[in-house]
């Protein structure tokens, strides 16, 4: 159940014309940037504002004067960038989310009512409708080793052919405070993982993942 068709409702995102001609979710991170590039021009001028070239911002986001922002990105209606944010590029908000106080994007998909609140690292991730991740949590993008990133299901090995990719969280995941997700780990919908958490492969949607062994099924 690691398909992006299992994983999130395309209805909540932007980048929904981009996911949907992917069968895995990865297979969309070499393009994020390009696909925000195409779609920033055809934004409406009445709801974004073009707040330096690539970056366009909707009039009602609260952008904080500290938070930096990096082209190519788009900031969708009503979302908060909080002091300090670090906004590398390559990254398309939801609406309704919150990129919070020192917290570092990186080519990611935010999907509307994400928050990302307080000294979270995400890069080369996908993150579903309300997901959340705790203060301090964070996605490892790369392998100690620097080889190309395995998705583990199981017995099933997939390669994605990147040697880049974070976290693939589906809609309204939990993740807990200062927990990991390594390399290549996706999170099934309406999952928690336990704070103080190092994640690795595919946690099962509708699950609690408390420790490698012991991940039960929500009841």
């Amino acid at each position: 159940m690691i398909k992006t068709s299992d994983l999130y409702d395309l209805t909540h995102t932007q980048a929904a014309p981009l996911l949907e001609n992917t069968e895995y979710p990865w297979e969309a991170l070499g393009s994020i940037g390009d696909f925000i590039l195409a779609l920033g021009p055809t934004l409406s001028p009445e709801e974004y504002d073009q707040i330096q070239e690539n970056v366009w911002v909707a009039k009602d986001a609260e952008i904080y004067p500290s938070a930096y922002i990096k082209a190519p990105s788009i900031i969708g209606p009503g979302t908060e960038v909080r002091p300090g944010a670090f906004i590398r590029g390559n990254a398309l908000v939801g609406s309704g989310c919150v990129v919070g106080n020192s917290t570092e994007l990186k080519n990611v998909i935010l999907f509307d009512g994400v928050q990302v609140p307080h000294y979270n690292y995400v890069g080369d991730s996908i993150l579903g409708y309300k997901a959340h991740m705790g203060a301090g949590s964070i996605t490892s993008n790369v392998k100690s080793d620097k080889t190309l990133v395995v998705v583990r299901d199981g017995s099933e090995a997939l390669e994605t052919g990147r040697k880049k990719v974070g976290a693939l969280l589906g809609d309204r995941v939990e993740i807990g405070c200062n927990s990991v997700l390594n390399p290549g780990t996706v999170v099934g919908r309406d999952s928690m993982v336990y704070p103080l958490s190092s994640v690795r492969g595919v946690v099962p949607a509708n699950s609690i993942y408390k420790a490698k062994d012991d991940v039960v099924t929500k009841e």
